[in-house]
């Protein structure tokens, strides 16, 4: 098994050795993303939208205490805008700035090796590319050097070179195309969740206070009318 490898490595060239090493890369980056969300429960959205409406319930102790030490981004980022809203007091545009910093810096982390992944899926196929035009070249050499006694084993040489490293990069592209696809389609569900769950958080602190307020004037309206008759 190994001696077929190195052959396919001596009979690919560079092009195929710097392929393979860009694969482990991939697959190392890929084994660590996938270890990363596990531990992360990235996606993990049930406890966090519980102490939501367990917060808005108005069990406020309890909703933190649910989200204070989960791992899931969802849930350290509500668990900051709780605190922001119990120790923020009015401050509501600065609690959402201060929040949405968090979001982001949660986010960032979970893009952590998505770019490279990214990277060598897509100069993969043109690493493969260049396989092929060295292979082709390398073959159209050997059919110069021979003159009229063409040796058509030399010129397949060149041209199994060229079509194992376009097999190779395609091979490499097509599967952590797929794998950094998968990735980023995790990250973007996660933050727009993050979004809907901090907008919602927050409107309902405001139309608490506007509900309040308009209950308030309705009361005062209502009284000055029953005194008016």
């Amino acid at each position: 098994m190994s001696a077929d490898i190195l052959s396919v490595f001596k009979t690919g060239g560079p092009v195929v050795a710097v392929l393979a090493a860009m694969s482990v890369i991939a697959l190392a980056m890929t084994l660590f993303k996938i270890w990363q969300f596990a531990s992360l429960r990235v996606g993990k959205h049930r406890v966090a939208l519980r102490a939501v409406e367990m917060w808005i319930a108005g069990d406020r102790q309890a909703a933190y205490v649910a989200v204070e030490h989960h791992k899931s981004p969802l849930s350290k980022v509500v668990a900051h805008a709780m605190r922001g809203k119990t120790h923020g007091g009015h401050m509501v545009e600065d609690v959402k700035e201060d929040v949405m910093r968090v979001a982001q810096g949660e986010l960032l982390e979970l893009r952590r090796y998505l770019r490279g992944i990214e990277v060598i899926a897509q100069s993969a196929p043109l690493l493969g590319l260049l396989g092929t035009v060295i292979g082709m070249i390398q073959a159209f050499n050997q059919l110069e050097a021979s003159g009229a006694a063409v040796n058509p084993a030399q010129l397949a040489g060149g041209i199994w070179t060229a079509l194992l490293a376009t097999a190779m990069g395609l091979g490499v592209a097509i599967v952590f195309s797929i794998v950094g696809a998968w990735f980023e389609s995790k990250v973007e569900n996660e933050r727009a969740i993050m979004e809907m769950t901090l907008t919602g958080f927050f409107a309902h602190r405001i139309t608490d206070t506007q509900q309040r307020d308009f209950g308030e004037v309705t009361d005062l309206g209502r009284k000055a009318g029953a005194h008016a008759r």
